[in-house]
């Protein structure tokens, strides 16, 4: 892809114009990603679908689900939801900054030429990265949890009724927002690699 020369009267190229179209976009996408379900549980002897469903920041469970299940299964430590929300701001905060930042970062490694890269290439590329972390540790963290409970966190199980001890079904599976998710991550990591072939080398 060759470099588009024209720009506007702040300096700024048609290919960096192109370039923040496609990472808004791929932030409205991170975001949309967020706020979708990722996993849900339906207890077969209770009415209704999805009675347990996990996002990024916990898992909201029904009123039926909170009295009578193991805690294990669903709670979380009382910091993880404005952590996440933390992380949420951050990374938007991140992706926002890289759109104008013109400054560019060291990187230095031991026997090798010293990097350069453009800091908002850095920050995009941290965000997918972290964002794809922290998408395979849910599931991660999930199937612990579910082991825990001695359940499945995919598929088929039975879990204890916590009031009669008695063990009742449940099937359980991941949304398709998990699979967004898991997705929005590399799609990131690619726009910060092609960074370069839209917005023009800063000069040093």
């Amino acid at each position: 892809m060759t470099q588009v020369d024209k720009q506007d009267t702040n300096g700024v190229g048609l290919g960096e114009w192109i370039f923040r179209i496609l990472l808004v976009a791929g932030a409205a996408y991170m975001v949309y990603s967020w706020f979708e379900p990722w996993w849900s549980a339906k207890i077969l002897v209770l009415p209704g679908e999805d009675h347990m469903v996990m996002r990024p920041w916990g898992i909201e469970v029904v009123s039926q689900v909170k009295k009578n299940a193991e805690a294990s299964l669903w709670s979380m430590p009382w910091f993880f939801e404005p952590f996440m929300w933390t992380y949420l701001t951050l990374c938007m905060l991140a992706l926002a900054a890289s759109l104008f930042v013109k400054r560019q970062v060291s990187f230095a490694f031991v026997k090798l030429p010293k990097l350069k890269l453009p800091l908002a290439t850095v920050l995009i590329g941290f965000v997918g990265m972290s964002y794809l972390i922290a998408v395979v540790l849910a599931f991660v963290i999930g199937d612990l949890r579910a082991e825990m409970a001695d359940s499945n966190f995919i598929g088929k199980s039975k879990v204890v009724h916590a009031m009669t001890g008695n063990k009742v079904k449940m099937v359980s599976d991941l949304k398709d927002g998990y699979w967004f998710a898991l997705y929005a991550g590399p799609v990131l990591i690619l726009l910060a690699l092609l960074r370069g072939l839209f917005v023009g080398k800063l000069k040093e």
